[in-house]
């Protein structure tokens, strides 16, 4: 089993590395604002405190260490979508990798996104509430898709 999970978190911490540098050519090529963890780490410091949805993140209490606690969050959520990934596919799955896979964990988790962390930070169910909703949600499906692109490479170099 701790073997399993290892290859989880290998996983998750490769397709969460895909795709921080998906959003870094984004932001660099494309020139897309770059990736902001504060927002993200905000709302998880005010999660224990019982409040789930905000109707602006920017009116909530700040914390000290809301990026760091964005960043780590964030490679932590990768690192549970992998084990998860780990979990579900048979061990025979990580002799010989396939893309699908990993891609229907990616686009699932585009769920959490869209009906909790974004509505979470006051953006409304899917970006609702975003002034080009459907360029947000494209961008979250490409960047889930890269995600689990990472994690399928992520496998092929624990297979191999």
């Amino acid at each position: 089993m701790s073997e399993i999970i290892w290859r989880g978190v290998v996983m998750g911490i490769g397709g969460t590395i895909l795709m921080d540098i998906w959003a870094y050519i984004l932001h660099f090529v494309f020139k897309q604002p770059a990736p902001n963890w504060g927002p993200p780490g905000r709302w998880f410091w005010h999660l224990p405190k019982g409040k789930v949805f905000h109707d602006s993140i920017a009116n909530a209490t700040p914390y000290k260490n809301e990026v760091a606690l964005g960043w780590f969050m964030h490679y932590a959520i990768g690192v549970l979508y992998g084990i998860i990934l780990a979990l579900v596919v048979t061990p025979l799955w990580f002799a010989e990798p396939q893309f699908i896979q990993p891609w229907i964990v990616g686009i699932v988790t585009v769920g959490a996104g869209w009906f909790l962390l974004q509505p979470g930070l006051g953006l409304g169910w899917a970006a609702s509430k975003t002034p080009n909703a459907t360029k947000v949600r494209v961008l979250n499906l490409v960047a889930h898709t890269i995600f689990a692109l990472g994690m399928f490479l992520s496998a092929l170099l624990l297979a191999g």
